[in-house]
């Protein structure tokens, strides 16, 4: 890579992770806050079990069918308008949380909050592929990554604190709660209008010579790729692989997420509290350390799709010896659980990159992504299902296991092309 594109790369570094990663962890905690307030919630509003489960889990059905056209759609008003003006809508629904006080209200705004959030994570990867060359994609996607174990690991304590404000000006903590973490999201839409450019050609923060050897890159890789028009992209066998793959990963990634403070609950001995709660989070520490690292090594060496598969089979083992070890060493095993199900995912999303282009690209992400939330409605359910069926809470982490080892098998089967590694062995 020339020095030109080098200072390129590390200029649009400097403006976009900074912005995505914000980005992504206000959406995690706009789409999984309501379980903080889950039992105040219910007690104060009188919402049933199931209309909760419902509203939890329809998020993710709307989500899933709406990421392909809200993909096109991104492609065809530009990013800085459809990711802004997205922002500013989930934002304003999450806040709308606040005065959702009925079972139909409830599962209005989440029906609705599942559409406007159903481009954005489809959105952040596309906008990988149009502002940074292959070779960097994994270690950026990396960066944006790291806001779920982020989300994960600061979401707990920023919406206890705000539950905390019950009864200020007579309203619950939840009310405030659903408020002002939807209003920091309508801010970062806002902000979104003036920092974001569309394209490189209309980047204010590159000069003309930077530019054109962005473009003149990206050109050239889009002249590698297999396929640039949609209908071949979801008829193309690969694809429905990758989707496949990408439905157990996230299988993988909610089986864990929704079910570990209670599984370190149950390691430690206690109730879901603040010990408890603390002992949750090492788990995403570690995933921090695992995410910088994991898609840098893939960047350095070029390597796509032994990284990714190993790193979802290093997930595997680790989720399913969780549930059969002494307490410190199922800790341990959770540690690389998580360093799995979220290191795996930017490592995973060069790959369709590498494959696709112009509109196929847009929406074989969407498409891809597509199944992947289905993987959120279904995990919950295979686990559940597995404990009672064989009568323990071993076998809900050994389904989860073996549905992640499918998909490391599926991973090793692909024919993927190299990334071409950086020559000096560094970091870009």
């Amino acid at each position: 890579m020339s020095s030109l594109l080098n200072s390129v790369v590390k200029k649009n570094r400097a403006r976009l992770i900074p912005f995505m990663l914000t980005l992504y962890v206000l959406a995690f905690l706009d789409r999984s806050n309501i379980g903080f307030a889950k039992e105040t919630y219910q007690l104060d509003t009188g919402l049933s079990n199931e209309a909760y489960a419902l509203g939890a889990g329809i998020f993710f059905v709307v989500y899933a069918f709406l990421g392909v056209p809200a993909n096109l759609l991104m492609r065809k008003f530009g990013a800085r308008y459809w990711i802004g003006g997205t922002t500013l809508v989930w934002g304003f629904l999450s806040a709308a949380m606040a005065w959702a006080d009925t079972e139909s209200k409830f599962l209005l705004v989440r029906t609705l909050l599942g559409a406007a959030e159903a481009g954005f994570f489809p959105g952040m990867i596309y906008l990988t592929s149009q502002w940074f060359p292959q070779q960097n994609r994994a270690s950026i996607m990396g960066l944006f990554y790291m806001g779920a174990p982020l989300a994960l690991t600061l979401g707990s304590p920023l919406s206890g604190a705000l539950l905390e404000m019950h009864g200020f000006m007579g309203n619950p903590g939840w009310f405030w709660m659903f408020v002002i973490e939807g209003l920091l999201a309508v801010g970062a839409g806002v902000f979104t209008f003036f920092w974001l450019d569309d394209t490189p050609q209309q980047a204010r923060f590159l000069t003309a010579a930077e530019k054109k050897a962005l473009i003149s890159q990206l050109a050239s890789e889009e002249e590698k790729k297999v396929t640039s028009r949609l209908s071949d992209a979801v008829r193309h066998g690969r694809v429905w692989q990758l989707a496949i793959i990408y439905l157990t990963i996230q299988v993988a990634v909610y089986g864990l997420i929704f079910f570990l403070p209670t599984q370190v609950a149950a390691l430690l001995g206690t109730k879901v509290g603040f010990v408890a709660s603390v002992v949750t989070a090492i788990p995403w520490v570690a995933a921090l350390f695992g995410t910088w690292f994991i898609p840098r090594y893939s960047d350095r060496t070029g390597e796509r799709r032994n990284v990714a598969a190993l790193t979802l089979l290093a997930a595997a083992i680790g989720i399913g010896v969780s549930g059969l070890v002494s307490p410190v060493l199922a800790i341990v095993a959770l540690c690389v659980a998580a360093i799995g199900v979220i290191a795996v995912q930017p490592v995973f999303w060069t790959i369709p990159t590498q494959m696709l282009s112009g509109t196929a690209l847009a929406g074989g992400i969407g498409f891809i992504n597509l199944f992947g939330a289905f993987g959120g409605f279904l995990a919950p359910i295979m686990r559940v299902q597995a404990e009672s069926f064989f009568a323990s809470n071993a076998a809900g982490l050994l389904t989860l296991a073996c549905v992640a080892i499918i998909g490391a098998a599926i991973i090793f089967s692909l024919s993927v092309t190299r990334a071409m590694p950086q020559p000096d062995g560094t970091q870009h």
